[in-house]
């Protein structure tokens, strides 16, 4: 054993939607228990390496694929399935991990798997209103299991409904004025926030390069804060100079780490549907027009949105992968929001009168064994 501190690990990667509760969980572990020590096993994108880097924490890449059904897909799956349990037995091993917390994504089947072979207790914290294949493996291992929102499609999932944990730097700092201040921001003027989450997202990328140039005359009276990711098309400065040519004030970065920054300048709000991109535009209180992202199947997103859709505190619209079709079921519903005032302080007032827990506290807490009640 390489430490006599407390470690636990927290399993989970791919995306900055998996990885961001963790931190979060994380966050509150140390300020409840300040001897504990969070580990994440990861996947091995870059992703994870920049946002886990970035927030100053112990990670270890773990050999992991998604499982594709083909012949090619099914031999990596299990190469790097094998790969990963025997990595994963060891880390958990000599780092004398005392509970694993499992956050979705392929990375943690060989983790979970390596933890109920060595009799680690596992928590499985599940992210989205449809439980992925991963997570419903994984809760077969699991002695507790959680859930961030309602899970109608498999109602009795999870043990108890949390909430989404967030990290508090993504929650805003300050009031808007600040927020666009410290963001380079126009401090008085209205702000569109623009993003695809931690990976970008091409097709809104390119449907606001058509609205900027088609409602000019509307967005002469505000700015855009748009985040495009570091691989989307086109790239953040493309966007810049399609901003630049229709006329609009705007900030275009490819990411950024102070999410609440964002969030606290926004007036109104453009953003895929990922569970984190929910949970945050409801704690900060920001009218958003959600776009479930259009590549899954059964358009999974869609179910995380829906709460606040019902609640008349957001607005669903859908991603035809085109950019003339998206002017009108995108960009139909995001005008009229621009240009009514009353509107989105309509929606405002919704999402201020929902109910706020602190999730990531109340999880950290269950898997210390600290005295806290998860709250149902």
């Amino acid at each position: 054993m390489t430490s006599t501190r407390r470690t636990v690990v927290f399993a989970g990667g791919g995306s900055g939607g998996h990885l961001s509760p963790g931190l979060a969980i994380a966050e509150r572990m140390r300020d409840v228990a300040p001897g504990v020590r969070p580990l994440f096993l990861c996947s091995t994108r870059a992703i994870d390496a920049h946002m886990l880097g970035d927030a100053g924490v112990e990670f270890r890449p773990v050999p992991a694929e998604g499982l594709a059904w083909n012949p090619r897909g099914v031999w990596r799956f299990a190469r790097a399935y094998l790969q990963g349990l025997a990595a994963a037995k060891r880390i958990l091993r000599e780092e004398g991990v005392e509970h694993v917390v499992s956050l979705g994504g392929f990375v943690t089947a060989p983790v979970t798997a390596a933890a109920r072979s060595l009799r680690i207790p596992i928590t499985l914290v599940n992210l989205d209103a449809t439980p992925g294949r991963a997570n419903r493996v994984v809760a077969r291992r699991a002695q507790r299991v959680v859930s961030a929102c309602e899970t109608p499609d498999v109602p009795k999932f999870a043990e108890a409904i949390v909430g989404m944990p967030l990290r508090r730097s993504a929650i805003a700092p300050a009031g808007r004025a600040e927020c666009r201040g410290q963001l380079g921001l126009d401090p008085v003027r209205p702000c569109l926030f623009v993003t695809g989450a931690s990976q970008g997202a091409s097709s809104l990328n390119s449907f606001m390069v058509a609205f900027a140039l088609q409602h000019r005359e509307l967005l002469t009276h505000w700015q855009v804060l748009h985040l495009a990711g570091s691989k989307g098309s086109p790239s953040a400065a493309e966007l810049d100079a399609a901003y630049a040519r229709a006329g609009v004030k705007a900030l275009v970065l490819p990411f950024l780490n102070d999410m609440g920054l964002a969030w606290g300048a926004a007036e109104l709000a453009l953003s895929r549907a990922g569970a984190n991109s929910v949970a945050e535009a409801e704690a900060n209180h920001v009218p958003t027009v959600f776009v479930p992202y259009p590549y899954h199947r059964d358009l999974h997103q869609e179910a995380n949105a829906k709460p606040l859709v019902r609640a008349g505190a957001a607005v669903l619209a859908y991603d035809r992968l085109d950019v003339a079709a998206n002017m009108q079921s995108i960009g139909e519903p995001l005008a009229t929001l621009m240009a009514d005032g009353r509107l989105r302080d309509e929606m405002e007032s919704a999402l201020r009168a929902r109910p706020q827990v602190d999730a990531a506290e109340a999880i950290a807490r269950t898997v210390l064994g600290v005295h806290g009640r998860m709250s149902h």
